[in-house]
């Protein structure tokens, strides 16, 4: 018997205008020629290595993977992000759902981050109407059109719009497409139909404009055709506080960028990985990607050996992690991300930083190099 279940189109939406946000990207952006913090001699070391392992992986044709939590986009790293990929040196971005959310506000409307404390209290926390409408149909026409949950989001961006298909030519679809892909497109269709009903959207382009679009990483990474990718997990972001919300077409798009993910996994001896701020999604999507990888490997009689990952985070941490784990009873042990990363193999380093002085590091670094 199934469980009494919340009816979010009772709730009160309201929009965007009405929300008091904390950060604003035009005044809030960082430049990629920002000066960053000094290092002392050990990180800057680091720092060092990381730009070699870089330069070496991109000359191999090499995976160059960039993973980050949603305060790196807060922190108004966009900038930084999208030169990184415009000169070539990244080849995957991953974020969690935040990440997304945040990025896709400011290239909206130039603003985010609500006050959480103040609007849960007031019951506003999350129900907003532009971003759960226009994210979430982003997302349902994504699934629809075969797009990951991130691609889906940055072609929203970057085309400044979506295209609607009508009513019956997804019910065609509906009908056409069921004994093919094991019915996956009909059952996208299927999603796609009920939202088209329930909301009352008329086929054709719905244009949205995004005044701010040259702050938005996930619309540059769709001009560039770099994966930009998206982990989140059921209940944790806003959007599904919004009744437009599809756990299917979430499930179906997160499923592709998770399978984007591990594919650059795969190709990832030789190349690098950067872990930004990210202490559950980054560890826990790269082991299992990790995973999947070695097992197509020892299938060709190969390894991956020599990838390089380095973790970044403000927490303090006194273990030499090129030695293995710390015994249990070290507090260092419990560091969960660091102790995940350092059961991968290959070679970890962890570096304490603010992920606004690692990456303008990274980059200026970079740019030096060529």
């Amino acid at each position: 018997m199934p469980y009494p279940q919340f009816d979010r189109h009772a709730l009160h939406i309201k929009p965007l205008s009405e929300r008091t946000d904390k950060v604003f990207i035009e005044k809030d952006h960082v430049t990629p020629d920002t000066p960053p913090a000094a290092f002392d001699e050990k990180a800057q070391k680091v720092i060092d290595e990381t730009i070699d392992r870089i330069v070496a992986a991109r000359e191999a044709g090499k995976s160059r993977m960039l993973t980050f939590g949603a305060h790196a986009i807060k922190n108004g790293l966009a900038p930084v992000f999208i030169k990184l990929i415009e000169d070539g040196w990244v080849t995957h971005l991953a974020t969690n759902g935040a990440g997304i959310i945040h990025d896709w506000e400011f290239a909206f409307q130039g603003h985010s981050s609500e006050d959480v404390r103040t609007n849960v209290d007031r019951g506003e926390f999350g129900t907003w109407r532009e971003t759960g409408f226009f994210l979430n149909l982003s997302i349902v026409v994504g699934a629809y059109e075969g797009l990951g949950y991130g691609e889906s989001v940055g072609a929203l961006v970057e085309n400044e719009g979506l295209t609607i298909p009508s009513r019956d030519e997804l019910t065609k679809k509906i009908l056409t497409a069921a004994d093919q892909d094991y019915g996956e497109a009909a059952a996208a269709a299927c999603d796609l139909l009920n939202v088209v009903k329930r909301f009352d959207i008329d086929p054709g382009f719905m244009e949205v404009k995004h005044p701010f679009k040259q702050y938005g990483l996930q619309g540059a990474a769709y001009r560039l055709g770099i994966p930009f990718t998206s982990h989140p997990m059921i209940g944790h972001d806003i959007i599904y506080c919004h009744p437009m919300n599809q756990g299917a077409s979430i499930g179906r798009t997160a499923e592709r960028d998770f399978l984007a993910f591990a594919k650059n996994v795969q190709d990832l001896d030789g190349g690098v990985y950067m872990s930004i701020g990210s202490a559950v999604m980054s560890p826990m999507v790269f082991e299992k990607s990790l995973s999947m990888s070695q097992n197509m490997a020892i299938q060709n009689d190969t390894h991956i050996d020599k990838h390089y990952m380095v973790i970044v985070d403000l927490q303090e941490s006194h273990w030499d992690w090129t030695q293995g784990e710390p015994p249990v009873d070290n507090p260092d042990y419990y560091l969960r991300y660091n102790k995940s990363f350092s059961r991968m193999g290959g070679e970890m380093r962890y570096l304490t930083s603010d992920n606004r002085d690692f990456l303008l590091a990274i980059s200026q670094g970079l740019e030096k190099r060529g």
